[in-house]
């Protein structure tokens, strides 16, 4: 038998996995999570669900409602990606990770299935965060898209809810180049007969989230129309404030399809969220004296708000430690954040990293104050090395950057 990391190089090696490798891990059907499934017994019909999309939230949300349905006493599965550090991380009950033995006995019990299916990676994780969840019998499963919707290896429930936080400009390679096929991706999720709750709308996007829900007779409800108290959260970030907004609109529609959660539940549940499901990564706070910040945002939707946040801030100097994949655009990725700060460019481990040649090319020459690194490692300790009490770190540009640094 292999041991738990001998089981997780096997996936790794052996099935293509998005984050690590790009478009060749990509599958542009349902045709193998759907054979996987029927060859489980159909895991996923065994448990109540609410089903996330959108391009920038998904995660935050997925993490406030699973908090909110645990402080109203629920068994609440969760199944969110990509992980930082540990495979687990992406199949959680009440905020636990699966046992090592579960995921050990699970590849080794269909292995042969899993290789004769040429099944990908994430597909391979949501079949196996299904069973799961089916094992220990939830009351209900968060279940987080990965890219997309409509082709998301997630679209085979039928859940209570579905939420779409929000469309912006990112994987445009698979979802389209405008807003509104973007948008038409991502309301794959929406199901006949089944209300969806919408975080934000631009113009273009609304009307495609109009007439999918006319066609499949589901209620839409659009969170921007709504007003809420502003409950607090261990979340930080100014940009939670919206995602709490598309929180709270579901879990109104949710109590009103007889889900018993009340008010105390729902602040708790806000409170508490990274203590109820450790999440991390979001406007995430390592450090003060210089503050030091890691956030996950790699897109323009998501880092329009994490620029506004660091603009918030009271600095004498902010050093950024930035790295990214190779399948994003630098140069516009740059312009979202101050011209006037000290960089530290640096290459995550990962087979998809921008390296540091790369970089060096196409960084502007009028940006003074650079400096390179081969590593995620060597950046921050010369930011940290640079910096004064007074100053901030802000460390991103990748998930795979913040992983590492946590």
């Amino acid at each position: 038998m292999r041991t738990y990391q001998e089981t997780i190089n096997w996936l790794f090696t052996n099935l293509p996995m998005f984050q690590r490798v790009g478009a060749s891990a990509m599958k542009a059907d349902l045709t193998n999570i759907t054979a996987l499934c029927e060859y489980l017994g159909n895991p996923q019909k065994k448990f109540k669900s609410v089903h996330i999309a959108g391009t920038n939230g998904k995660g935050s949300t997925s993490h406030m409602l699973a908090s909110i349905f645990q402080e109203a006493g629920y068994k609440v599965g969760l199944t969110t990606s990509p992980h930082l550090k540990d495979f687990r991380e992406r199949i959680r009950v009440n905020g636990v990770m699966v046992d090592e033995e579960f995921v050990i006995n699970f590849v080794e019990k269909h292995e042969e299935k899993i290789i004769q299916q040429k099944a990908s990676f994430f597909e391979i994780a949501i079949a196996m965060a299904f069973e799961y969840f089916a094992q220990q019998k939830v009351d209900i499963a968060i279940i987080e898209t990965g890219l997309g919707g409509r082709l998301d290896s997630t679209n085979i429930i039928l859940p209570e809810l579905s939420v779409i936080t929000n469309i912006g400009l990112d994987h445009t390679q698979f979802l389209g180049d405008t807003l509104d096929k973007i948008a038409l991706e991502k309301a794959g999720i929406i199901k006949p007969n089944t209300a969806v709750v919408i975080g934000e709308t631009t113009t273009e996007t609304k009307s495609v989230f109009e007439q999918i829900s006319k066609e499949r007779n589901a209620d839409v409800l659009f969170a921007e129309d709504k007003h809420f108290q502003d409950l607090p959260s261990d979340l930080k970030g100014s940009y939670q404030i919206k995602n709490k907004r598309t929180v709270l609109t579901a879990i109104e529609q949710l109590q009103k399809q007889n889900w018993n959660i009340s008010g105390e539940n729902i602040s708790n549940g806000l409170l508490n969220v990274v203590k109820n499901t450790s999440l991390r990564g979001r406007w995430d706070v390592l450090g003060h004296d210089p503050l030091i910040v890691a956030d996950t945002a790699h897109n323009p939707h998501g880092l329009v708000e994490v620029s506004k946040q660091i603009n918030e801030q009271a600095y004498n100097q902010l050093h950024l430690v930035l790295g990214f994949v190779n399948d994003k655009d630098v140069l516009s990725i740059l312009k979202f954040f101050p011209k006037k700060a000290t960089y530290y460019f640096c290459q995550p481990d990962v087979p998809r990293q921008y390296t540091i040649d790369e970089l060096y090319k196409i960084i502007p020459e009028e940006m003074k104050d650079k400096h390179f690194f081969d590593t995620v490692e060597k950046a921050l300790l010369a930011a940290k090395k640079n910096a004064s009490e007074n100053d901030m770190i802000y460390i991103g540009g990748s998930t795979f950057v913040v992983a590492e640094v946590i």
